[in-house]
């Protein structure tokens, strides 16, 4: 194991500071960016320009009438390969730590867009140019759009390459055994996000537990820069323990300076990210601010009237196919079309849930006799093979079917099209207060853990993901969970 023999520096007050000893490896720190990085961003900006030309080119041959060669709108077309290029460099488009972030990627991409129209606005009134509308109104939105589907493209495909564990970056987790084991599993975890762990450097105490629970390299807090140096690491993620503390994190970052590693601070703050958090700073003191979630005001509102709308929408379009499963079920089994539940809502009110019929009648009676086949480790009844499941309902539940009836329960205002797994009264009675916040918003007819796994989800990963969408729910979550439910139903994944 390597470094087993390093002890902790200390500064003053006991916190730990990184090793003086981490100096010469500074210029073994110092290395270009991987190949797939630089590949990545050349394939964006590659097409960038031919975007750029596309929209050009367009503008001219849209334009009425016979556009001369030397025209201040051939020039203006032909300056879209370079200028929107540009625009993207300056909005941060191109920044290799962004790369496969998602959201933070097209955000930047959409301030690209806009900072183009108001160039293409400004210009053409500060200078009295006669552009095409078509530049203003067609070629930047268009470019905005095209943009937007390409990093979507890049994303998706990366996101395969890093399944695979390419195109990753090396991470470094330091801190206090417990906060860094819990990151390392949940970087292993979620793969994904393409940070695969080489290391760890944590407390003298927990360096024992830690070498037993994970098969890593393990160092104490002093040999970060050493061990990222050995290992040919890309980042440095410290977790935030008392350990972690700012004299510690300070010199850290010193010691990095020129190296081309990034730094990631874990907050502590579990399942609190995106826009609650904010860095204020008060009388020139830096501090974190983490606004309190929004359980009520106007997009709550927002959500209401588009839950019913689009619920109200779906039932009239699906009629002729709810109809047809109704048939079928009837006919396949004995006993009633509709199966109804109770289940716990909003603030612990109780409501009654209702999904198509899936297995036998006196499915609930038997569930005592099979308590001893539960495959799940929380609250919930988990069977792969559950006896009780009807032939047709095994296919209701592999594409989701039998939940479309939760659309009379959406429109009803007792449900929400997203939101928590509307959970049993048996689940609720043993919730702790932590698991408690999930009814603070309607249960959803999808959530996070539908688009994460469904049924093979483990139950504190399923908790883990109701609680980040209670905590950091807004419109825009709902519609970007709402667009993967249906690839999740398609692939049928954990669906049993």
């Amino acid at each position: 194991m390597l470094l087993e023999h390093a002890g902790t520096g200390s500064g003053a007050g006991g916190t730990p500071v990184p090793s003086r000893s981490a100096a010469p490896v500074r210029a073994a720190l110092r290395r270009p960016r991987p190949a797939w990085v630089r590949w990545y961003l050349a394939g964006l900006g590659a097409a960038d320009v031919l975007a750029g030309a596309v929209a050009g080119g367009l503008v001219v041959l849209t334009r009425d009438g016979v556009v001369a060669r030397d025209s201040t709108l051939t020039w203006a077309a032909l300056s879209l390969l370079v200028v929107w290029p540009l625009l993207l460099s300056a909005a941060g488009t191109y920044d290799g730590r962004l790369i496969g972030t998602g959201s933070d990627e097209y955000r930047r991409v959409l301030r690209a867009g806009l900072l183009g129209l108001a160039t293409v606005g400004f210009t053409s009134y500060a200078f009295g140019l006669e552009l095409s509308r078509s530049l203003v109104v067609v070629a930047v939105p268009g470019l905005t759009a095209v943009g937007l589907l390409v990093r979507y493209g890049a994303r998706r495909q990366l996101r395969r390459l890093r399944a695979t564990g390419r195109c990753t970056k090396r991470v470094v987790v330091v801190g206090r055994g417990g906060a860094a084991l819990t990151l390392v599993r949940q970087l292993d975890r979620e793969r994904f996000a393409g940070l695969e762990v080489v290391a760890a450097c944590v407390t003298p105490a927990d360096r024992e537990r830690f070498r037993r629970l994970v098969d890593l390299p393990v160092g104490s807090l002093d040999d970060v820069v050493d061990l990222a140096a050995r290992l040919r690491a890309d980042t440095i993620a410290v977790t935030s323990a008392s350990e972690t503390a700012a004299e510690y994190l300070r010199r850290l970052s010193w010691q990095l300076e020129g190296t081309g590693i990034e730094l990631l601070v874990a907050p502590g703050l579990v399942e609190v990210a995106g826009p609650r958090l904010h860095i204020r700073p008060f009388e020139g003191l830096p501090l974190l601010s983490v606004e309190e979630p929004q359980f009520t005001g106007w997009r709550r509102v927002v959500k209401g009237l588009v839950d019913r709308s689009v619920a109200g929408s779906a039932l009239v379009l699906l009629s002729p196919l709810l109809l047809a499963v109704a048939l079928t079920v009837r006919m396949s089994s004995p006993g009633p079309v509709f199966y109804r539940q109770e289940r716990i809502g909003l603030r612990g009110e109780p409501f009654t849930m209702v999904k198509f019929r899936s297995m036998v009648v006196d499915a609930d009676q038997q569930l005592a006799g099979l308590d001893a086949a539960n495959e799940s480790d929380g609250l919930l009844f988990k069977m792969r093979e559950d006896p009780r499941i009807t032939r047709v309902g095994r296919w209701m539940r592999r594409f989701s079917v039998d939940e479309v009836p939760q659309l009379l329960n959406v429109l009803g205002g007792s449900m929400s099209l997203v939101g928590p797994r509307p959970p049993l009264p048996r689940e609720v009675a043993r919730y702790d207060d932590q698991v408690s916040r999930r009814l603070l918003v309607k249960p959803g007819l999808t959530g996070l853990w539908q688009i994460s796994g469904r049924s093979d989800l483990a139950w504190e990963d399923a908790v883990r993901l109701d609680l980040r969408y209670v905590e950091n729910w807004s419109l825009a979550m709902d519609l970007l969970i709402l667009w993967k439910t249906a690839r999740a139903v398609l692939s049928s994944s954990g669906a049993y």
